[in-house]
């Protein structure tokens, strides 16, 4: 496509939202039109080719309320095949559109077409949209926002609301940065973090300052800030110099407010935090940082981007006065984010708010890493980082291999069970136990070396439809220190607890809040410590179950579920929708 036929296409997918049947506060169906492809963008002295969606960065903004129903048009103009998920959406009998690359679908080929269609009833707050294909969600991602039926919240109606996207300034090709990390190669790392696409005057091109994001302000008014962490690698402390916050919500779900003046945001979340405008007017810098754990690697570089919030009325000098910044957390210090994390609570609803009592399933899993030999057809090879092993991923002891030649979910609604793609044997606990968060196993040592041996399998767990399911994340040492932001598709699930070292199965389940625990579909698993979580199996499908670090995800720690159907057509998951292509034998959708 020309230079001209692409602007007017992109144009024209722009002005393609389309808003039917929302008359009399009746339910929408809002259609959007996204073309994926190809620009350059020139930051810190360099032009980089970065994919993107209708030539926007971050992607455009879904809106819609309570009830509605969202179809999207997915042109793919990149020269190799994408999917899109729509992250946190609860895709009620609608597994087929969750977009999970060669999980619940084949990637969209180049050239390719596809349209998603879900409904979004009894979900509100912040939710996101990204690529599932390779590193992609570094560019392509958007906000997704579920407004309450008649704009009615339970705080204070903000006088505007605005998507705060967390992200990662990427030098290197994303393409090329998956194909390393998919040879074992983790050394590359983003050049700065980003909001809304921009890296900020901390950072420069020959002494001139990138541009900021810039949020007007008037005072005496109130701000919802809808703040997303779509980053590959990190998570990310936010604080606006001046300002306190309120955090009202996460995950497309209300949280009893809480006051605070940091919020931690790990890859995956989506935190609803209100920002009333009442500071002197002036200049204020908001702060994303980066933290990273202090092993095994002190030296990796921080990552932060800094933003301006400006009140209406003041000169662009802010009267010569200083811009305040908000003092923030060493880079090294992960136990703000647990503290945070752990004070949060859920906001009592009477229809969802209900923890399952009675537990049908119990999942103790560990996640760490492990390695595998470079040659497959050796049982054994040289450990501790060798160049005769390969690091990867695991849970219990198990990476996973993802397909790249079908789809789960197209194999499993055939009925043609094929070993050759996946087995339903996914390990209920570790194989062995051990002292999961002992500091000796992060360097390579006698006491990690005999840990380290894992396997790469496709298994997955069957859950019988209504049941009610309990797991334990345990982050683990295991040549590593990392948090895991654990993410499951199609479903909320309730946050029992948090907490550091190893989980203690006779004391801390007495820790667990039944009375409003956070709703959510990621969990920031603590780094060196356990996170507990129940749901009930009442969507049938397969569902993704993964760490939301990017290099996690292609390392292997990941799964996914298979809920089965319940006893009437109105709980059994339905055919695929007429829309929707099937795989082909080069693994991507069929035209």
């Amino acid at each position: 496509m020309g230079k001209l036929s692409m602007a007017t296409a992109i144009f024209c997918a722009v002005a393609v939202a389309v808003l039917t049947a929302a008359v009399g506060g009746k339910a929408a169906v809002v259609e959007h039109t996204f073309v994926v492809h190809e620009m350059n963008q020139t930051h810190l002295c360099n032009t980089t080719k970065i994919y993107v969606v209708n030539g926007q960065l971050p992607g455009p903004t879904i809106d819609v309320t309570d009830g509605d129903t969202v179809v999207v048009h997915v042109k793919n103009h990149l020269p190799h095949g994408l999917t899109i998920h729509w992250h946190g959406v609860r895709q009620i009998m609608s597994c087929w559109s969750d977009g999970a690359g060669f999980v619940t679908e084949c990637p969209i080929p180049p050239g390719g077409e596809h349209t998603y269609r879900f409904n979004v009833t009894g979900q509100v707050g912040t939710l996101w949209w990204h690529a599932h294909v390779t590193c992609l969600r570094a560019t392509v991602a958007g906000a997704l926002v579920i407004r309450p039926k008649g704009n009615k919240y339970p705080f204070p109606t903000p006088a505007k609301d605005v998507p705060i996207i967390i992200g990662e300034w990427w030098e290197l090709d994303l393409v090329e940065l998956d194909r390393r990390m998919h040879d074992g190669n983790f050394d590359d790392n983003p050049l700065s973090a980003t909001i809304n696409g921009k890296l900020g005057d901390l950072s420069n091109c020959s002494g001139v300052p990138e541009e900021s994001f810039v949020l007007d302000v008037v005072r005496g008014k109130t701000y919802l800030l809808r703040i997303i962490n779509t980053a590959l690698f990190s998570e990310y402390y936010f604080k606006v110099a001046g300002h306190a916050l309120t955090v009202v919500g996460a995950d497309g779900n209300y949280l009893t407010p809480y006051k605070t003046d940091m919020v931690t945001v790990a890859p995956g979340e989506a935190i609803d935090v209100l920002m009333v405008a009442d500071a002197k007017p002036a200049q204020y810098h908001m702060v994303a940082l980066a933290n990273q754990p202090p092993e095994p690697d002190p030296q990796i570089p921080g990552f932060v981007s800094r933003g301006l919030v400006r009140y209406v009325g003041v000169p662009s000098n802010n009267n010569g006065m200083p811009v305040p910044t908000p003092l923030m957390p060493n880079q090294h210090n992960t136990m703000p984010s647990f503290y945070f994390h752990n004070n949060l609570t859920g906001l009592a609803h009477p229809d969802r708010h209900r923890v399952p009592m009675h537990v049908d399933e119990r999942l103790f899993v560990t996640l760490g890493l492990g390695s595998i030999c470079r040659n497959g057809s050796k049982t054994s090879c040289k450990r501790r980082r060798s160049n005769e092993t390969i690091v990867v991923a695991t849970m219990n002891n198990v990476s996973f291999h993802h397909l790249t030649k079908a789809s789960l979910l197209e194999s499993y609604y055939d009925g043609k069970p094929n070993k050759t793609l996946y087995t339903e044997d996914f390990p209920d606990n570790p194989p062995h136990p051990y002292n999961y968060t002992d500091r000796a196993l992060i360097p390579p040592g006698p006491l990690e070396e005999a840990l380290e041996p894992t396997f790469k399998a496709t298994k997955l767990r069957r859950f019988k439809y209504n049941s009610s399911i309990e797991i334990v994340f345990q982050s683990t040492a295991l040549l590593q220190s990392d948090s895991n932001p654990m993410h499951l598709h199609g479903y909320d699930f309730f946050v029992l607890a948090q907490g550091i070292g190893n989980f203690n199965p006779r004391t801390d389940p007495k820790r667990f809040n039944y009375h409003n625990p956070q709703l959510r579909n990621t969990v920031q698993v603590p780094r060196t410590g356990w996170a507990a979580i129940r749901f009930i199996a009442d969507n049938p499908g397969i569902w993704y179950l993964h760490c939301h670090f990017e290099f996690h995800i292609i390392m292997g720690m990941a799964t996914a579920f298979i809920v089965e159907n319940g006893p009437t057509p109105e709980t059994s998951l339905p055919p695929p929708p007429p829309e929707f292509k099937r795989c082909g034998a080069n693994g991507l959708t069929r035209p």
